[in-house]
């Protein structure tokens, strides 16, 4: 076992005996750090079995070249128009987003449109617009969209190119 994996298990030791602890002797906010985790967990084994296995569809059944085609070096700024359509469909957040982002880049999606594309399911997921809007107007969520969008593009170009530049590959570090 390497020293990170180590460290990893140390960290879950503590805090399991922390929460045990804390129940054990009555200890308030040790008991709803305990109540918060396993809400938590509930909720994510809610959403990622089936996000997952709907990422798995996504890598078996969507060709490397109709990515590359859409979303590749000479998609334009047509890609980036259904980079941010895609985005606003995901579901379950940057859970889903980022295995998903990375499945992009691996079937050839330049780096511009990766960032794109998670930065845009951060910012507008239509359940989420939807949410806001019903709360604090359309007007508002109208104004977020049209500010916040342009720049999540225009900083995912400017990062995607810079990174491009310098020759950056994402690597497996299979852990």
């Amino acid at each position: 076992m390497n020293r990170g994996n180590t460290v990893r298990t140390a960290a879950i030791l503590v805090y399991g005996i922390f929460v045990c602890a804390s129940f054990t002797a009555g200890f308030g906010p040790g008991k709803q750090i305990g109540f918060n985790f396993l809400s938590f967990a509930i909720e994510l084994l809610k959403i990622l079995p089936c996000a997952f296995l709907l990422i798995g569809l996504f890598e078996v059944w969507v060709k490397k070249e109709t990515v590359e085609k859409h979303f590749g070096k000479e998609c334009g700024i047509r890609g980036y128009a259904w980079c941010v359509l895609f985005a606003g469909t995901t579901v379950g957040g940057l859970y889903v987003a980022l295995p998903v982002a990375y499945s992009l880049y691996s079937k050839g999606a330049k780096l511009g449109i990766v960032f794109t594309y998670i930065g845009s399911a951060a910012l507008c997921r239509i359940p989420m617009i939807l949410f806001e809007a019903s709360f604090l107007g359309i007007r508002f969520s109208a104004i977020r969209l049209f500010v916040s969008l342009p720049l999540v593009v225009a900083s995912s170009v400017l990062l995607g190119k810079h990174l491009e530049k310098k020759r950056f590959k994402m690597t497996d570090t299979g852990s």
